[in-house]
């Protein structure tokens, strides 16, 4: 049997990147899915690609996530699994970070994982069950040069989860993180050869990492594997936060 047959899940970002292969590994495992994305083309073309749905979402509005939360719910009936993966970079140092650049990563990368958390649990709520997994990252763990905004999100996400698995657990929901590390996304094979060595060069698996092996522990934390895993970071990473 797949492992997430009948459930359904909305993934934040997912016409791309890391969030696209979570789609594609949900779909392929049973779920229906529901792609949240600001980028129309390619998240219309995901959701035909993998017989879910597309709905074009800013998660750092809330009222456009509010209102998204609750078409899902009509169009599908129910939401079991919430995957908040829609983030974005601005780095520079503290010297040359602008204000707007700040707000910029603040508003998608923390309050957008609140604003879509807090428009879907009332439907979990409601079944008595949910599955909500927040992207982190291993520098919301340990920091990173020239990422003040972007660690500051990442920890942010940890606190969140942490208190959220507090709070909705006794609700039948369960609330965990993924620490990805030097994964091969489009942003990160874009870059100077030289700039990848020195990533697989920091990784003691030698290698980065894939977005289909990020999408896997995704998979499990959503699944009936993980019934009682919650409050937990999982770092996919090849050790190199060791």
């Amino acid at each position: 049997m797949k492992r997430l047959e009948q459930r359904v899940a909305i993934v934040t970002g997912g016409a791309s990147g890391i969030g696209k292969a979570i789609a594609a590994l949900f779909a392929a495992e049973g779920a229906s899915v529901a792609i949240w994305d600001w980028n129309e083309e390619r998240g219309e073309a995901a959701a035909a690609e993998l017989n879910g749905k597309f709905y074009q979402v800013n998660t750092a509005d809330f009222a456009m996530v509010e209102a998204a939360a609750q078409k899902t719910n009509e169009d599908f009936g129910r939401i079991d699994i919430l995957i908040n993966n829609a983030g974005i970079l601005r780095d520079a140092t503290l010297m040359k970070i602008t204000a707007e650049q700040w707000q910029q990563v603040i508003d998608v990368n923390l309050t957008g994982v609140f604003n879509c958390t807090k428009a879907v649990a009332p439907f979990m709520v409601a079944k008595g069950y949910g599955r909500i997994v927040n992207a982190s990252s291993v520098v919301g763990l340990y920091g990173n040069f020239g990422q003040t905004n972007y660690v500051a999100t990442k920890a942010g996400v940890i606190g969140m989860t942490k208190v959220w698995a507090r709070e909705l657990g006794r609700k039948g929901i369960t609330v965990n993180a993924i620490a990805p590390g030097f994964i091969g996304t489009e942003m990160i094979t874009s870059m100077p050869e030289k700039v990848i060595q020195m990533m697989n060069d920091k990784t003691p698996l030698g290698r980065i990492g894939t977005p289909e092996e990020v999408a896997k522990a995704y998979l499990f934390l959503a699944s009936e594997d993980a019934s009682y895993v919650s409050g937990a970071v999982l770092s996919v990473d090849g050790g190199v936060s060791i």
